[in-house]
């Protein structure tokens, strides 16, 4: 029995979406490989980097200095009153 036109045309189709497919599974595989493994991160280190950091931006704003406090910023100031 003949197959149709667009019995062929679906097959193809099929046909190039699993290929597709495998390349890219093929692309995902390749990229996990050239990934370095066990890199170790040494936290204590990463963590002091971290720290320092912070320091340096909070003398970059000077926050937390100790020789001129700022006066406290009133977030919520009072409501007034209304009279009736």
């Amino acid at each position: 029995m003949p197959r149709g036109r667009s019995t062929f045309t679906k097959r193809q189709k099929e046909q190039a979406r699993q290929q597709k497919q495998r390349d890219k599974n093929e692309k995902k595989t390749q990229r996990k490989q050239d990934q370095p493994e066990g890199v170790v991160v040494n936290e204590e280190e990463e963590l002091r980097q971290m720290r320092e950091h912070a320091a340096e931006q909070a003398a970059l704003f000077g926050i937390g200095s100790d020789d001129d406090e700022p006066e406290p910023v009133d977030l919520f100031p009072p409501h007034k009153q209304v009279s009736r």
